[in-house]
């Protein structure tokens, strides 16, 4: 392994749209160990190098855009491109070496490593240039269908609190400790990902908190991460077109705690309330402890009783290892308290303290675009949520349900290029609770919207109770025209996101700005 003891940060992050997105250091001249196009062929397992293999590598890079000299460059076969068509412009823009699932070509200027599989190369290079960074960092891994990031920044916060400098790796952006990112994806790609976690102790962060979704499992790019601590939060159908069935998306999920990606989480933090979390239970090896939690389930070594919910915090009961204490979560919904007993699950986990971790939650302010109020003087509340599954939109309708005196006005979209079947779902559970619906564009990415409408109404059961209406913008305009006092609108979807994709394009699109600016506008008049 080669330590990096005085690192030069280079960090590129590109658009969602760019070839390969790429995070990278470049190894300082002053004093760090050399690594070698023989080093990296040692560490990805390599079928066959050929070139300079005493070549010195500086940077790891999946983008040929933003190859230089010394660098790595990995030809990866994306799903819109082939980086093997770049492999040329690489070598020309000074790459050393290339790393290719496919065997060199005759007479290439650059070195050349073939490897078996270019998804678990990356994942072995990246834990091989970059130092194994975890472990110097308490790494939590968090997963489920919904929660992920709520949980993910209640633990920040929580470790953060108790003077634990925590990174953060999820939805919304990536906290290296010294700067934040805007995120490209909820889990990076491994080589990104092991520059992150390197920043992150570079920075002197103690610990991460990390999203990892089905797609960066299936993908391997968290395969050989050493977790601490892995929880599981629910699953519910999302993400079909991916993985095709429930059972295979369910296997998926459970595959880091099983020890399918290389290692086994020491401690691994369950929600068993969930029956998918219950089956991960008997699935764990004598290397992992398990730590249970919920609220319907008497058994789990952590739950909550005496449960109070009103209309802007939750109060409850913790029951504990470590006695009894009361826990105010100032977030409305059963769903935020399943979210809080999984952070005080997680940092008694990696051995934090559950009354400091009960102390930073009480002040926790929520997460961005999740069921974030908007501002304004109407006689109405309105929100905005990143809800984009029928499970999480019956999770927070249901909320509403209990707290709203007047009706309930939803604005929501399904995703384009994304599970076909759970747009009916979606549809369904809005109308079980709402009074009024506007089903509008999310994020088309290209399907016709026509496609995306006929999909969602195979779930409708109130065909008078919704509108099917193109714009997004005017459907939020439509909601907030048709509501009066003590009213409540749910902008459903995006959340956080300040962008809308639009087949190749992308445009500005902030649910939240929106909102207040249609708000101002309404005032005025």
């Amino acid at each position: 392994m080669k330590a990096f003891n005085n690192l030069h940060s280079l960090i590129c992050l590109c658009g969602a749209k760019h070839r390969f997105a790429s995070l990278s250091f470049a190894q300082s001249d002053l004093g760090s160990a050399s690594y070698t196009v023989e080093d990296l062929a040692k560490a990805v397992g390599a079928i066959k190098l050929t070139g300079d293999k005493t070549a010195e590598i500086k940077m790891l890079i999946a983008d040929s855009r933003r190859v230089a000299p010394a660098t790595a460059f990995f030809a990866v076969s994306g799903i819109n491109t082939d980086g093997n068509k770049f492999v040329e412009e690489a070598a020309h823009r000074g790459a050393c070496t290339i790393v290719s699932e496919n065997p060199a070509p005759k007479l290439f200027p650059a070195a050349w490593i073939q490897v078996k599989n270019m998804a678990e190369a990356m994942a072995k290079a990246g834990k091989s240039f970059y130092g194994n960074s975890t472990e110097s960092l308490k790494t939590i891994g968090i997963t489920g269908t919904n929660g992920k990031t709520s949980v993910s920044w209640m633990v920040q916060k929580m470790l953060t609190d108790t003077k634990t400098k925590c990174g953060l790796i999820g939805t919304i952006h990536y906290d290296l400790g010294g700067r934040c990112l805007p995120a490209s994806r909820t889990t990076p790609e491994a080589l990104e990902l092991h520059a992150m976690l390197s920043q992150m102790r570079f920075a002197e962060c103690k610990a991460v908190a990390m999203e990892i979704s089905s797609h960066a499992i299936a993908q391997k790019r968290v395969e050989g991460i050493d977790l601490d601590c892995a929880c599981f939060l629910n699953l519910t159908q999302d993400h079909l077109d991916y993985h095709k069935t429930i059972d295979a998306y369910f296997r998926t999920k459970a595959s880091i705690f099983t020890g399918e990606l290389g290692t086994v989480p020491k401690s691994a933090v369950i929600n068993i309330d969930d029956p998918y979390g219950r089956k991960i239970t008997t699935m764990l090896t004598d290397k992992t402890t398990p730590i249970t939690f919920g609220i319907e389930s008497t058994d789990a070594l952590i739950r909550a009783k005496d449960i109070v919910m009103l209309p802007k915090k939750s109060t409850f009961t913790l029951v504990s290892p470590e006695g009894e204490i009361e826990v105010v979560v100032n977030m409305p919904g059963h769903y935020n308290i399943l979210n809080a007993l999984a952070g005080i699950s997680i940092i008694y986990a990696v051995g934090g303290d559950i009354k400091s971790a009960v102390k930073a939650l009480a002040d926790f302010g929520g997460v961005p675009g999740r069921m974030q109020k908007v501002s304004g003087n109407a006689k109405f509340d309105i929100f905005v949520d990143y809800a984009h599954t029928d499970d999480a939109l019956r999770n927070g309708l249901s909320m509403l349900k209990n707290v709203v005196k007047g009706r309930i006005l939803v604005v929501f979209g399904c995703g384009g290029k994304r599970d076909r079947t759970k747009r009916p779902l979606m549809v369904k559970a809005v109308q079980d609770f709402a009074d009024i619906a506007w089903a509008t564009s999310d994020n088309p990415r290209g399907e016709a919207l026509d496609q995306i409408f006929d999909d969602m109404k195979k779930g409708i059961t109130n065909p008078d109770k919704i509108c099917f209406i193109e714009d997004r913008r005017r459907a939020i305009n439509l909601a907030i025209e048709a509501a009066t006092d003590g009213d409540c609108i749910l902008i459903a979807g995006k959340g956080h996101e300040t962008f809308q994709e639009l087949g190749d394009t992308i445009i500005p699109f902030d649910d939240k700005r929106i909102a207040e600016e249609l708000l101002s506008l309404k005032q005025i008049i």
